[in-house]
């Protein structure tokens, strides 16, 4: 997670929304990605899905079985979706997110009984590193608001 953390860190210094995610495998990250959504203007950038790119990529394939996704914020249900579909074994989160969390806060799409695939969800790993990071962003974001008008 705190390899996560650090890539959400790249993030916020490119003023993006700080979610990083990595995926490992084997205890070697295969994957890693951080929000790239603003400098992209691509509103799939997400750090999950970034990272999924980059671990399939690595692997030369889209099957990502036994790995494990570690990220920052709980995923979106495109995410979700994503993660479900790469095949990852297992996925770890930092923050809950309640506008947006498809793993629990909003929506539960990693263990729907209606899919048959699956992922195990570890949640609130370092949730306090993760959710300050975001707080302390939000909060300059605002501060610049402000300070424009």
């Amino acid at each position: 997670m705190r390899e996560a953390l650090r890539e959400a860190e790249k993030a916020y210094r490119k003023q993006e929304v700080p979610i990083g995610a990595v995926i490992v495998l084997d205890g070697h990250i295969i994957g890693r990605g951080h929000n790239l959504i603003e400098t992209l203007q691509d509103a799939t950038a997400h750090a999950e899905m970034l990272a999924i790119n980059a671990a399939s990529r690595s692997q030369r394939t889209w099957r990502l079985n036994d790995s494990i996704l570690y990220t920052t914020l709980e995923p979106c249900a495109m995410c979700t979706g994503a993660i479900l579909l790469a095949r990852i074994s297992h996925l770890v989160f930092g923050a809950r997110d309640p506008r947006y969390g498809a793993c629990g806060s909003v929506l539960q799409l990693a263990e729907q009984d209606k899919l048959d695939i699956r992922v195990p969800i570890t949640g609130g790993i370092l949730e306090t590193e993760c959710s300050l990071l975001l707080k302390d962003f939000f909060a300059q974001v605002r501060q610049r608001r402000n300070s424009d008008k």
